[in-house]
């Protein structure tokens, strides 16, 4: 398998492109870490945005989705809660209808199709992120930055 097939499918997990309805928004990703010994650490679906970047280091840049709350505004997200998180990697691969990626930390990360609570979360992203300028949701894409200095922090 070459990287480009299981990179393809992250970007099409993250995007949705998966859906059974053809609607990007009934779908994505969420990302699973487990321990070396199985235990699983971390669970949350993954924003519609990723990096990839090569080098001395393999590193794919994603934005778990945690930080979100229901207020009188509406369901928000502290920007700089839900922040972009990178995944130094060793090798990855196709497994069923998901990406394993071996990490550096000794870890297995894996993203797959989001459903339940996780897609749940996704939606209230999707929704959070209408109220963005396009400015703004530029730069969230871009995932270039620790922190973040607007609204929504």
């Amino acid at each position: 398998m070459t990287a480009e097939q299981w990179r393809q499918r992250v970007v099409d997990l993250i995007a949705g492109d998966h859906s059974p309805t053809g609607d990007p928004v009934d779908a994505g990703a969420r990302l699973i870490v487990s321990d070396p010994d199985g235990t699983e650490v971390f669970r949350a679906a993954l924003a519609r945005h990723h990096r990839f970047e090569d080098g001395d280091d393999q590193v794919l840049w994603i934005r778990p989705l945690v930080g979100g709350a229901d207020t009188e505004s509406g369901y928000l997200f502290d920007l700089n809660v839900a922040r972009r998180r990178s995944l130094s990697y060793l090798r990855a691969g196709l497994v069923d209808d998901g990406v394993e990626i071996d990490l550096s930390s000794g870890q297995r990360a894996r993203i797959e199709p989001a459903d339940g609570p996780e897609l749940e979360e996704l939606t209230r992203w999707d929704d959070f992120t209408n109220r963005l300028t396009p400015d703004e949701d530029a730069a969230l894409g871009r995932l270039d930055a620790d922190s973040w200095h607007g609204r929504y922090a």
